[in-house]
């Protein structure tokens, strides 16, 4: 199997990917997704394994790994301890080191510009930032 994924736009023009069913093959996948990714220039049949190879897999790491969902407090709180940030350094976000205190002690909410902002400042998704049972609620 190693020998079809060294040269993964090959594979996908033979159609020799296959549904992952271990992490040795999640192993052998993910080596050739990284060299894909790694491509200055892409060619289509390229573009088209990285495609493939990232459903495939996402599909088995959402299955044997999954990763819980967290409350936007909790995930404030990571990026703050990760970033090494202080509170005061989110209020361009929140408008004031009270409003950022008042969210991290989960008495208030984020409001909608407060999501979109803190999107902008740590590259991550709006979603990230929303609960998940208000997500499911409108849903």
């Amino acid at each position: 199997m190693s020998r079809v994924l060294a040269k993964p736009a090959e594979m996908i023009a033979r159609s020799a990917p296959r549904v992952i069913h271990n992490d040795a093959e999640l192993e052998l996948y993910t080596d050739a997704l990284f060299q894909l990714t790694a491509l200055e220039s892409p060619s289509r049949s390229e573009l088209e394994a990285i495609e493939l190879l990232t459903l495939l897999v996402e599909r088995y790491e959402q299955e044997h790994y999954p990763i819980p969902a967290a409350d936007p407090v909790s995930v404030v709180r990571f990026l703050i301890e990760q970033q090494n940030l202080k509170q005061r350094d989110l209020i361009p976000q929140f408008g004031s080191e009270s409003a950022v205190s008042m969210f991290l002690a989960g008495h208030r909410n984020l409001t909608i510009e407060q999501v979109r902002k803190l999107s902008a400042r740590f590259k991550l998704p709006t979603d990230v930032f929303i609960p998940k049972r208000a997500a499911r609620a409108r849903a």
